[in-house]
């Protein structure tokens, strides 16, 4: 980004790694695009947890700098497009940024434009915010990497939240019949996304089950996905991106054990466009907070028992 800066703007930022206390709200100069950036109006930022580790110092980048703007997702309006674009003032669009960089929980962020589309249709800033990162996840283990097709046993662990909400939805659109593991309180909510079977982790462990599964989604990690290995048939595979605390490489040699790292480009972004726009997937449950009640929004994060997604409305 270019260090010419423009007029002032908020943003949430962290001032160093630790708890809730290093969040603040600052008075930032607005960013001035590059020839290659598109200047959006931000209006909705997801939390994921991804913003957690970061923020705790579980993640760090080596390039990164105090103060850091948070965020990796963001859905808003274009204000300025680069010449040859196809994007336009006006447009609605949502975007991912890059790992390490600013992010899009201000007012205004300037980022490349071939990380940016034109927003799905049918929904407002604070799904389409809510869907980036998640759709982007989920579509790459389970469509690129996973190769879901019809008929296939797919177990999710963790449906109910944003990645999981997500891919629930898409593992069933591919013809899987998919299994999902969820809270008492979160069922209804899972078999509303297409689930056919629910499991209660907290009453039933699925290694007990007896059941074998062509690909395990991992979005919890720890001891989970450690246990999410046992019920992988010979061949199949263990997908996991999680945000949690990371389990060491089980001990199966008849498995496939991947870690993706997500593709983060609009070619990507106008898939999950095309699955909303057709109705196969939905956006995630939301819940709301003003800028100002970000760390709350963390808070409620760190607690990973949510249902769906956390998304800043910035305006």
């Amino acid at each position: 980004m270019d260090a010419t800066r423009g007029t002032a703007m908020k943003a949430v930022v962290m001032v160093d790694y630790g708890g809730l206390e290093v969040l603040r709200i600052a008075d930032l100069d607005a960013p001035v695009p590059e020839a290659h950036e598109v200047l959006v109006e931000v209006h909705a930022a997801s939390i994921n947890g991804a913003d957690v580790k970061l923020r705790s110092g579980a993640t760090r980048y080596d390039q990164m700098s105090f103060p850091h703007i948070m965020g990796r997702d963001f859905a808003g309006v274009v204000r300025k497009a680069p010449f040859g674009s196809d994007l336009r003032v006006g447009q609605d669009v949502y975007g991912v940024c890059q790992r390490g960089t600013d992010g899009g929980q201000a007012e205004q962020i300037a980022i490349e434009a071939a990380i940016v589309a034109p927003m799905p249709p049918g929904i407002d800033h604070t799904q389409a915010a809510a869907i980036a990162l998640t759709g982007l996840t989920a579509l790459y283990a389970l469509d690129d990497v996973g190769g879901v097709s019809a008929g296939q046993r797919v177990l999710v662990q963790g449906g109910a939240g944003g990645v999981g909400s997500f891919a629930v939805q898409l593992a069933k659109h591919l013809g899987a019949d998919v299994t999902t593991t969820a809270s008492a309180a979160n069922h209804e909510y899972v078999r509303s996304l297409g689930a056919d079977e629910v499991i209660d982790y907290r009453a039933t462990d699925v290694a007990d089950l007896g059941r074998r599964f062509d690909l395990v989604f991992d979005t919890v990690g720890g001891d989970v996905q450690r246990g999410s290995a046992a019920v992988v048939r010979p061949g199949g595979a263990l997908v996991h991106c999680a945000a949690g605390p990371e389990a060491s490489s089980p001990s199966r040699s008849d498995i496939a054990v991947i870690r993706p790292e997500v593709v983060r480009d609009r070619a990507h972004l106008e898939r999950i466009s095309d699955l909303i726009g057709a109705g196969a997937v939905r956006p995630p449950a939301i819940t709301r907070f003003p800028m100002a009640d970000v760390a709350e929004a963390h808070r409620l994060s760190e607690g990973r028992h949510l249902q769906g997604k956390l998304v800043l409305e910035m305006r």
